[in-house]
């Protein structure tokens, strides 16, 4: 080959390289598998969302939505993972507000909950129940409220641990009705407390409708009222606890993060895509069986609920001294 061909050559190769990369990097997204994080064991309902949703996505922009299960450390392991993922809209996280939990009360996390993340899309908000042991004399949030009161430090309240968002659902019950005085008494993990309220051994707890309403339904606890202002689909019998403790609301979220500095156009792509999945009706029937309801947002709307709580339960935190486990 003459010194003029080979230096042809060389430059059709270099420019065919460029324009593959420049092809490859102008590629609409996604271009490649997504891979979504949930921080926590498979079975729960972070997972049971993040699969559903993941599912319906797949075939929505083309592309596998592959679900893989990081947990430890309450969540944050998995999160953590994620704040430090290369922010391209290939590595995702599904979340729920015990992050913004965790952060009130842990003083190391593996990430910032506002700075780390671009909040991407909100699936779904659940309020918890009010539940007593079935021999409690009391019956309609009034008559708690009236109970406990008449009766300061005699009753007991249990949590899945300290620091857990039912603590703090219960915690702010407390802070917002004066004289409410109740016993924490933490367990580890939800099913010994629940066994526990049943025996009488603990009278009261708040919690998701899915881990309390079978346990209302069979006859062994009697749910009081629920954590919505408003009577809530979740439950649609049950009584309000802000009729008894005006402007008392607790609801517990689930959604999706990206790694802080995902372009915008990702996030909103991602965002859209996932309020479509939302929108079907046989996602709504299904996030109602597992005590939630639908939610779709904005990314800026997601974001000002994420920093809303933060600052929440930093404040509650240090109020009602409330620490990690």
């Amino acid at each position: 080959m003459t010194p003029s061909r080979r230096r042809f050559a060389m430059a059709a190769t270099a420019a065919l390289a460029a324009f593959s990369g420049l092809a490859h990097a102008d590629a609409p997204y996604p271009a490649r598998p997504i891979t979504m994080v949930v921080p926590y064991p498979p079975g729960g309902s972070n997972d049971v969302f993040a699969r559903q949703v993941a599912k319906e996505l797949s075939d929505l922009l083309k592309q596998p939505v592959v679900v893989d299960n990081r947990p430890g450390a309450s969540g944050n392991t998995g999160t953590g993972y994620v704040a430090k993922a290369a922010p391209d809209g290939y590595t995702i996280v599904a979340v729920s507000s015990s992050m913004t939990t965790n952060a009130a009360v842990q003083a190391k996390l593996p990430f910032d909950p506002i700075k780390s993340f671009a909040p991407v899309a909100m699936f779904a908000k659940g309020p918890f129940v009010v539940a007593v042991n079935k021999d409690f004399p009391a019956r309609t949030p009034a008559e708690l409220v009236r109970e406990v009161k008449a009766h300061p430090g005699q009753y007991n309240y249990a949590t899945s641990g300290t620091g857990s968002v039912n603590h703090f659902a219960t915690e702010l019950l407390r802070s917002m009705a004066p004289g409410f005085d109740i016993t924490h008494v933490p367990y580890k993990g939800q099913g010994p407390a629940v066994t526990d309220v049943i025996g009488n051994q603990v009278q009261m707890m708040i919690s998701s409708g899915p881990s309390i309403l079978p346990m209302v339904r069979g006859g062994k606890l009697r749910a009081i009222g629920i954590t919505s202002l408003a009577p809530s689909p979740i439950a649609p019998d049950l009584t309000p606890m802000a009729t008894a403790v005006p402007g008392y609301e607790f609801d517990l979220w689930w959604g999706l993060l990206a790694p802080a500095g995902t372009p915008p156009a990702i996030v909103n792509q991602l965002n859209q895509a996932v309020n479509q999945v939302l929108a079907k009706p046989e996602i709504k029937a299904s996030f109602l069986r597992e005590g939630a309801i639908v939610q779709p947002v904005t990314p800026a709307q997601f974001a000002d609920i994420i920093q809303r709580d933060v600052k929440r339960w930093q404040t509650l935190a240090k109020e009602r001294n409330i620490t990690a486990d």
